[in-house]
Parts: C-alpha cells; sequence; structure tokens
C-alpha cells in the first residue's frame, strides 16, 4: 500500500490546521500517514502523534556537507538559490518514494506571500515520484494569471477544491480538479468545562483575528465594528458574550485582538474568555453558542457545521466560497473587511441574521448531512491514484 505524506502544514497553533489533520487522517484511516510539521512541539502537545508519525519538516544540514557545498557553488556561480532553498527538506524528502501519496493540505497557502515556498516543496515531492494532491484547497482565481502558479497547479495529480469560486476557476488549469466540503465540517467535538457565565444556548461566540485587523480599510474601523456590536448585545439582549480564539501563533494570536476588544468593557460580567484549548474542545464549545461571529476559517467552520447561525468577518476566498456553497448566496452571510464603511456595518449584518435565526438553523440542518459528505468524494479521488 502507498504511504501518505501531508505537508505544508504550519502547526496546530493554528486550530484549523489542527482540524483538517485530524479529520484527513480520519477520513484517510486505513493509510499509512506521516505529517511533516513546520511547528512538531504544536502537533504532539496536540496529539496527532496518536493518528501519525509527526516528522520536522525542516532539518539542518552540515556546512561541511557535499550536499551543502554543491548548493553554495550554485548560488556563488550560476545565482541559483533554488538548491540552498531545497536543503532543509532533502531528509523530509528521502521518506518519500514513487507510489507514495503527498497531500499539500494547507488549503490557502496558495493565496499568501510566501506562496513559492509551496510551489517548491510540490516540486520536491514530484521529483521523487509522489503522485500529488492539492488537499481542500482555495485559492484566488486572479492568482492564476501569473503563469508560474498556473504551471504548478496543472502539475498536480490532483486537486480538491473545498468551495465552487475555487473550483470553477481551478478546473480551467488542472482537469483533474474535484470539488469537495472541507473535512473540517465532519469534525468531533469534545465538551470542555464552561467558564462561569458561560448561558449554553444562548451565547454569542465572538472570534477576531490579527489578520483581518491587518486587512482595514481604514485604521480601527474592524475593531470599532465588533465594539459596537458588543454594545448592542449588551444594551437590547440578555445573551452572553464568549470571546474565543482560534489561532494562537506568535505574532497572529487571537488572545491579544481579542483581548483589546475585552479592554473596552473590563468591568462586563456577561463578557466570558475561553481559553487556548484543542479544535474538538472548541468546537465543542461553538457548538452551544445561539449566534458565531468570526473572522477565523475554521472556527466559522465549526459554528456552521454545528448549525449556528454564523456571520464572517472575510477577508478571503475561502469564507465567500464556503458561505455561497451552504446558502446559495454568501450576502446576510459574510461581510468583507475591505468593504465596511463605517461602524454600524457589523452590527446591522448581526440584527438581519438575529432575525433569520430559526430559518437559517433550519436550513444548515437540512443541507449540511448532504455538504459535509462530499468530503468522501476526495477520498474516492485517492483511491483512484
Amino acid at each position: 500500500m502507498s504511504a501518505l505524506f501531508l505537508y505544508a502544514h504550519g502547526g496546530s497553533g493554528n486550530h484549523g490546521c489542527e482540524a483538517i489533520v485530524r479529520t484527513t487522517a480520519e477520513l484517510l484511516h486505513e493509510q499509512d500517514i506521516t505529517l511533516f510539521s513546520t511547528r512538531p512541539q504544536e502537533d504532539l502537545r496536540c496529539g496527532l502523534s496518536e493518528l501519525c508519525r509527526v516528522r520536522e519538516e525542516k532539518q539542518p544540514c552540515s556546512k561541511a556537507s557535499p550536499a551543502f557545498l554543491s548548493a553554495y557553488l550554485a548560488l556563488k556561480l550560476r545565482r541559483d538559490y533554488r538548491p540552498l532553498d531545497r536543503l532543509p527538506f532533502s531528509k523530509a524528502a528521502r521518506e518519500v518514494g514513487r507510489g507514495d501519496l503527498a497531500l499539500s493540505i494547507g488549503g490557502d497557502n496558495y493565496c499568501y506571500a510566501d506562496v513559492m515556498r509551496y510551489v517548491m516543496l510540490h516540486d520536491i515531492f514530484r521529483r521523487r515520484g509522489a503522485a500529488t494532491i492539492l488537499w481542500g484547497c482555495s485559492i484566488e482565481p486572479s492568482l492564476l494569471g501569473r503563469k508560474e502558479l498556473a504551471d504548478d497547479l496543472a502539475s498536480y495529480s490532483l486537486i480538491t477544491a473545498r468551495e465552487t469560486i475555487s473550483y470553477e476557476a481551478l478546473k480551467r488549469v488542472n482537469p483533474n480538479t474535484i470539488l469537495v466540503s472541507d473535512s473540517a465540517f465532519s469534525l468531533k467535538p469534545l465538551f470542555p468545562a464552561l467558564p462561569e457565565g458561560f448561558a449554553v444556548g444562548n451565547t454569542v461566540g465572538i472570534n477576531l483575528s490579527p489578520m483581518v485587523l491587518q486587512n482595514d480599510r481604514e485604521d480601527g474601523l474592524t475593531m470599532r465594528n465588533y465594539r459596537k456590536l458588543i454594545g448592542e448585545i449588551l444594551q437590547n439582549t440578555d445573551m452572553t458574550i464568549a470571546l474565543i480564539p482560534h489561532v494562537i501563533w506568535e505574532g497572529n494570536d487571537d488572545r491579544q485582538s481579542l483581548a483589546e476588544l475585552k479592554a473596552f468593557f473590563p468591568q462586563e460580567e456577561r463578557i466570558v474568555t475561553i481559553p487556548d484549548l484543542g479544535c474538538r474542545e472548541l468546537k465543542g464549545v461553538i457548538s452551544q453558542c445561539r449566534f458565531f461571529v468570526g473572522a477565523r476559517t475554521h472556527a466559522t467552520i465549526a459554528a456552521y457545521s454545528s448549525c449556528v447561525p454564523t456571520l464572517v468577518m472575510g477577508y478571503s476566498i475561502k469564507s465567500r466560497g464556503i458561505a455561497r456553497d451552504l446558502f446559495g448566496n454568501e450576502e446576510g452571510y459574510v461581510l468583507p473587511i475591505g468593504s465596511l464603511q463605517d461602524e454600524d456595518a457589523l452590527t446591522e449584518a448581526f440584527r438581519a441574521l438575529m432575525k433569520r435565526e430559526d430559518s437559517v438553523r433550519k436550513h444548515l440542518a437540512e443541507v449540511l448531512p448532504a455538504y459535509t459528505e462530499r468530503a468522501l468524494a476526495g477520498k474516492t479521488a485517492l483511491g483512484k491514484l
């Protein structure tokens, strides 16, 4: 049987990344799975070693080794930096052989500035003879105008796109593209002890990320929208508010953004803060909310898949695509950061969602079984490989 390797994984401090690994491993449970990770200590702390072997993605190479000397000469004599860039991944690559499956599981990695790193990693595993799969991905269609990206994407053995916008764009570049749902929709929740004051079934879960704040069209506008929303909930409803982090990476830590938000309401007893938890526990908390307002995609997936009416503060194609596939239209479900005009936009969108609460909950209950099962198409396609 072919071995299966998961790569382009940033670490489980992003609990969306953790959720993808967990649900992918469960979906492909009969496979021999190795996870190459940028932050393996986070994965070990979250217990991913129970599902797969966890390996450090990059390994140091001795400067006295022939491989380093060859790569260094390539840089100095030909100004070719690629051999030196590839060198830290050479040990991991040697574990992969012809006929194995290499899944790039980073989701939207191709949407960010360091995209050429993932192009390089793909080329490394492809040269080892592995069948390469871009797994559960999203990509901004305009990026496919870059020839180096289009050529790279065309060379994958299989692409599974997690929403229709990306699927339709990628299908034009690589015919071996299929439409799936994000495997994290099938994540099984765990239910930790809730903080005092959390009102089960009558709490608004709120997630805010530094990435959303950095995408402000006007400095501080997103934070003012969140602050206004909390004021609205406290003044005009009896609901509790739970501040829920989903990524805790240094320099990109939701807890810092949420603490900044909480500081506007220092004595408010109806605001509780959820500590860092694993992705299953976080889904358990989110599933007990009445509404959810979130910036992190997998925090909103935890809410959607628990039939919690959800409003997404979106900054990328994935939030629009997932909402469109679930509801037929993202309007009223996704508030693009770049479209914020004033500090009342989020509050007005939330009021509209409250009016549709029952119909949204009913709709999710009806569509989720078939939608979630769509992830199985990826497993079937891998079997053919």
